[in-house]
């Protein structure tokens, strides 16, 4: 496999350029994650968090340089693979994305469907993300029952569900009161204890303010700080 590479890092970015035509992009950027590292990108609003995170799931490809995730570059990458490495990416999204008319249980398992997983192993897989995100008793009901909180609790549990390497996290805690987002940090945290690389953007300072993680800080499309 022509793509495939041996890398240091679980993350990199090589000189990364990414324009958008009608918005600001990212200039110049270079990073490396590590495989067992918790990151929070932090900026103001179209500083480049989130075209970070969609360039590590190759939702978008840079204009100029390379980016390496879990040993496939986007150079590289053929349209057939990226399915393959978005088997080991858990995203977690601002808004959601959950299917209306599925319950908390058929959306949490609908990864695993998609990846041909027997029916059997699919309950094991499920009822535990279900447990870790303290989901076990809304898995009959619906998203519109559900409070914001417990939708991006769902979000989560349908994210690590597939055992991924990285967690990509957009805004998880945006639209939630402090306490809600305390809460979806720690199941963050505990995720990556158990060996999971977890990348979050937020522009929540005071959220993050008292943890001990890197902080890598984005103005304008530059990393500034980290």
């Amino acid at each position: 496999m022509s793509y495939f590479f041996i890398f240091s890092s679980m993350v990199e970015f090589k000189n990364i350029t990414y324009n958008y035509s009608s918005k600001s992009g990212i200039y110049d950027v270079d990073l490396n994650i590590q495989d067992d590292e918790f990151c929070f990108l932090v900026g103001p609003t179209g500083s480049g968090k989130s075209t970070l995170l969609k360039l590590l799931y190759f939702d978008l490809f840079p204009d100029k340089g390379d980016v390496k995730v879990l040993n496939y570059l986007s150079s590289k990458i053929k349209k057939k693979d990226i399915h393959r490495a978005r088997k080991k990416i858990g995203v977690i999204f601002q808004d959601y994305k959950l299917l209306k008319q599925r319950t908390v249980y058929e959306n949490i398992a609908l990864p695993l469907h998609i990846n041909g997983i027997g029916r059997k192993k699919i309950s094991n897989l499920v009822n535990e993300a279900l447990e870790l995100t303290e989901l076990s008793r809304y898995s009959k009901k619906f998203p519109n029952q559900l409070s914001g909180g417990e939708q991006q609790r769902v979000c989560i549990a349908r994210a690590i569900v597939k055992n991924p390497d990285i967690i990509l996290a957009d805004e998880p805690t945006g639209n939630l009161d402090p306490t809600t987002g305390h809460r979806i940090l720690r199941i963050l945290e505990q995720i990556n204890k158990e060996g999971t690389c977890v990348i979050m953007a937020t522009h929540n300072y005071k959220l993050i303010a008292e943890k001990p993680y890197r902080v890598i800080e984005l103005d304008q499309g530059r990393v500034v700080s980290e």
